[in-house]
């Protein structure tokens, strides 16, 4: 199929870059000329692991193209809307600038036939919104919305190879045709039985911001164990291993820690709860509250844990920081819980050098403040505490023997509760878990 992808960031970068490797013919277009200069190049302007692989292999077949251009949309039968949807300013509000700019800026490029489908996530009636402004505009054109599940590290897998496909269409022959053109893109997932949601608008919009909102409920509700946990000397690590083994429960997502962040999950809970609210029942959604406090609070411990586990004051004491990143094998820094505690200790007067494998440019470029180091010996040498904030693999294989003849004080802080405590106590480090003895 004739495909085109209106913005080529994460989303959408990701998005173009599969759908061609998939063999369809792809358009990808955003405004941002570096952007579109630097993938017309093949290369790629954030760290996914993969994607330089499928983005050159497609370059290479001729099936994919980027442009700044809108007008290079027309022609084709299918347009991705994969746009960002940023918190407010002053708000937990979701800003649809963006989105309503693409589809505006997509209408005179349409035929009869053509569908625009949305991929970024919205607030619930977005798109019977914007489907009413497609039908005004006389374009003959349709609406879906077809939400995306994509885990950062494994974003190019998750497109091709999706768990679930959910489709949000409109009633009658249009939702028909839509389905089958859907599918049509989808045509690899489906012939391998990926299961697939053919639904309304409102519960497409909803699936998204659901599932983000249970797994951030999950994550912080182990977390508010770890509190309860630090206080009354239980382990959070066994508890989540007991309660794991329940099939109700699970014991996937159940680690205790510095919490989560990111670009999606933080700003998608609290857009849930402002839609919630305006739509009348933000007490359905008040919880969310409370889990994002929670949340932030983890932060804040990982902070007060590493200023208690020194044996000098917290000024000019020298701290390793090891993670930058809200998550392993990324190299996004939005709201990452990781750099937030490298900038707070930095704010107390700590030496604070901080390492990532990926994710200090980004950093750098946020917070110049800090110190950074790439190599880990330099960044451990001297140092009074090591407080590890993301799971990187090079962090957690860290041999304890030889990082203690390093360090000035054979201090850490482990603020994702995944190095083994008895290894390092035994090599002769004082070793400090979220919810953990």
């Amino acid at each position: 199929m004739k495909i085109s992808v209106i913005g080529c960031g994460y989303l959408g970068a990701v998005h173009a870059s599969a759908m061609a490797e998939l063999g369809h013919e792809v358009v990808g277009i955003d405004v941002d000329p570096a952007k579109i200069e630097a993938l017309s190049n093949g290369r790629t302007p954030f760290f996914e692991p993969g994607l330089p692989e499928v983005l050159t292999s497609a370059m290479a077949s001729g099936r994919l193209r980027f442009s700044t251009d809108i007008a290079d949309a027309a022609g084709a039968a299918v347009h991705f809307v994969a746009v960002g949807t940023p918190q407010k300013k002053g708000s937990y509000a979701a800003d649809l600038t963006y989105v309503d700019a693409a589809v505006d800026a997509l209408l005179p490029h349409l035929s009869a036939g053509d569908l625009i489908v949305g991929k970024s996530t919205v607030p619930v009636g977005t798109a019977a919104r914007l489907a009413a402004v497609v039908a005004a505009s006389g374009t003959g054109a349709a609406l879906a919305w077809n939400p995306e599940f994509l885990r950062e590290g494994f974003a190019v897998q998750d497109t091709i190879a999706p768990d679930r496909l959910v489709y949000g269409v409109p009633a009658g022959e249009a939702g028909e045709r839509a389905v089958a053109q859907l599918n049509e893109v989808y045509a690899s997932a489906i012939a391998t039985q990926t299961p697939l949601v053919v639904t309304d608008y409102a519960t497409a919009e909803l699936v998204k911001v659901a599932a983000n909102a249970f797994l951030a409920t999950k994550i912080s509700f182990i977390n508010a164990m770890a509190e309860i946990a630090e206080v009354s000397g239980a382990d959070v690590t066994q508890l989540a291993d007991a309660i794991g083994y329940d099939t109700r429960i699970g014991r996937r997502f159940l680690n205790a820690g510095v919490g989560f962040g990111g670009g999606c999950l933080p700003k998608d809970i609290r857009a849930f709860t402002a839609r919630a609210e305006e739509l009348g029942r933000g007490e359905s959604v008040a919880f969310l509250k409370e889990v994002d406090s929670i949340n932030l609070r983890r932060r804040q411990r990982v902070v007060d844990l590493t200023v208690a586990a020194l044996d000098r004051p917290v000024y000019n004491a020298k701290v390793a920081v090891l993670g930058l990143s809200f998550k392993p094998h990324s190299d996004d820094v939005r709201d990452s819980p990781a750099l937030d505690v490298a900038v707070q200790l930095r704010g107390l007067g700590a030496d604070v050098v901080a390492s990532d494998p990926q994710a200090i440019e980004n950093s750098r470029a946020r917070h110049p403040q800090l110190s950074y180091e790439t190599d880990i010996e330099t960044t451990l040498r001297g140092a009074s505490a090591v407080v590890l904030v993301t799971e990187w693999p090079e962090f957690k294989d860290i041999d304890p023997v030889w990082a203690a003849t390093l360090v000035e004080t054979p201090t850490i802080v482990d603020g994702r509760n995944t190095l083994d405590a008895v290894k390092w106590r035994a090599a002769g480090w004082t070793y400090y878990g979220l919810g953990r003895p």
